[in-house]
C-alpha cells in the first residue's frame, strides 16, 4: 500500500527559513519536546527531519524478506480441500495445489501450513485440532 498523503505531523519537522546561531539552542529544546511528544528518541527525530528535508516519505516501508509462497487463496483452497478429502495424502494435496494455483510447494512447507491452520494427522485421517488439546 502506498502512502500518498504527506505525513500529518510533517509540518512540525520543517525548519524555519532562516536560523541564526542564537536560535540553535532553542531549536534543540524544541526537538527534544517534539521527540517527547511523539515518544521517540532524539536521534530518530533528527533522522525523520533529515528525511523530510530530502523530500523522502516518512511513511513506514515494506518489511524485508521474501514474499510467502502460500497466500490467502492457497490457504483457503487447502482448508476447503482438507474438509472435503480428509484422507488425502500430502503428495495428493501438493498436486492439487499445483494444478489449481500453479505453485510448487515442498512437502515440509505444506506440512507447516497445515499445522498453522490447526490440522493434525490422526491414523489415516486429517482432523482439525480441538482448542483444548495440546
Amino acid at each position: 500500500m502506498t502512502y500518498t498523503r504527506p505525513w500529518r505531523d510533517e509540518i512540525l519537522l520543517r525548519r524555519p527559513p532562516q536560523e541564526d546561531s542564537r536560535r540553535r539552542g532553542a531549536r534543540q529544546v524544541q526537538l527534544r519536546e517534539v521527540a517527547h511528544l511523539f515518544d521517540v528518541s532524539l536521534s530518530s527525530l533528527k533522522r525523520y527531519v533529515r528525511m523530510a528535508r530530502q523530500g523522502n516519505k516518512l511513511a513506514p516501508k515494506k518489511g524485508p524478506g521474501r514474499t510467502p509462497k502460500v497466500d490467502e487463496k492457497t490457504t483457503r483452497l487447502l482448508n476447503e480441500d482438507m474438509k472435503e478429502r480428509p484422507s488425502a495424502t500430502i503428495s495428493e494435496r501438493l498436486h492439487f495445489l499445483e494444478v489449481l494455483t500453479g505453485k510448487r510447494l515442498s512437502y515440509s512447507t505444506l506440512w507447516r501450513v497445515l499445522k498453522r491452520l490447526g490440522w493434525s494427522r490422526k491414523k489415516d485421517r486429517w482432523e482439525h485440532q480441538s482448542e483444548t488439546s495440546f
